[in-house]
């Protein structure tokens, strides 16, 4: 809840600046090193741009573009937790059919 009102008020206000959103960078550089190239390297390139926009006075669109890094950075960790639950669910359909003989003709 006090992020969603730290994202809501990001204008500032009195002559303060906000506080400088999180580039989620480390993330976006692990989901794509450990998880799926292709989401990670679109979460690196918005991260990339957080700073340079928050240091422009952009600051609402410094958190929008955060906001897009943590997003792809998750999709990236998603889908790779996708690929392989499927591929174990794989490994078990080829065992319940052909039985443990057709796992090790299927490792050959």
């Amino acid at each position: 809840m006090e992020n969603q009102l730290e994202n809501q008020n990001v204008q500032p206000q009195a002559g303060y600046k906000p506080r400088r959103p999180d580039n989620y960078l480390v993330w976006a550089i692990l989901s794509t090193v450990c998880c799926c190239v292709p989401f990670g390297i679109v979460s690196i390139v918005f991260s990339s741009k957080v700073d340079r926009l928050y240091d422009d006075g952009e600051y609402e669109e410094a958190q929008m573009t955060a906001d897009k890094a943590k997003k792809w950075a998750v999709i990236s960790a998603a889908s790779a937790a996708a690929f392989v639950l499927l591929y174990i669910i794989f490994i078990v359909a080829i065992i319940i059919i052909d039985g443990p003989s057709g796992l090790n003709d299927f490792l050959k």
